[in-house]
């Protein structure tokens, strides 16, 4: 990923917070099929490892999990908020023009050591993680033990786990920390007034970063 210093966020906790947030993520293999890529949601656990460890599941007739059995590297790619920055909203585009529109995005690659997983209880253990950890807020849970006995056995039949074992982590928050302090104070005032519930959260993240960079 092309990284320049002023984008690069290297702080561990900052990046399994966005992991968490955004659970839904690619993972990409380059293995004997070639490049394959599934949107799969995962479990970080950040305090696992040195820079955490990846847990997700996939279908039993994806051939993606026959790639990893085979040893094809593994990326895994989440992408948090992200949105369209018009020249309008900079200061210099008053002052001499000489600007152009640009995207300012979070997103977080993890690289790792990945291999399958096909106990049963193994499986049936993640389901209720997965479970748990996204019906936590909801006014009533629903959990695997309110299923029939023997029906969420039944079904991790049909998955196979995936374990990774992260070995490089790398962020990128590019929130126009290279633009002049008054065109970051543009964007974070135009994202504020652009419609969407990601808005409120990049103005914050272009103020943030930038009294984080000054």
């Amino acid at each position: 990923m092309y990284q320049p210093e002023h984008f690069r966020i290297a702080e561990s906790n900052a990046l399994h917070e966005v992991m968490r947030a955004h659970p839904l993520a690619q993972l990409v293999t380059a293995g004997p099929g070639g490049l394959m890529a599934n949107p799969v949601p995962f479990i970080t656990h950040g305090d696992e490892g040195e820079h955490g460890v990846l847990r997700a599941h996939l279908a039993r007739p994806n051939p993606q999990w026959r790639e990893i059995e085979a040893g094809a590297e593994v990326l895994v790619i989440f992408q948090g908020h992200e949105g369209y920055v018009t020249p309008s909203w900079y200061a210099s585009k008053r002052e001499h023009g000489k600007v152009v529109p640009t995207w300012n995005y979070v997103i977080v690659q993890a690289r790792g050591q990945a291999r399958t997983m096909h106990d049963g209880n193994w499986l049936v253990r993640h389901v209720a993680d997965i479970s748990e950890r996204h019906e936590a807020s909801r006014p009533k849970p629903w959990a695997v033990t309110d299923a029939p006995e023997g029906y969420v056995e039944a079904l991790a039949r049909g998955i196979v786990g995936i374990e990774i074992t992260i070995t490089t982590l790398d962020g990128k928050f590019k929130m126009s920390q290279n633009r002049p302090p008054a065109d970051r104070e543009g964007v974070a005032e135009g994202f504020l007034a652009e419609p969407g519930t990601a808005a409120p959260v990049l103005s914050d993240l272009v103020r943030r970063l930038s009294k984080a960079g000054s």
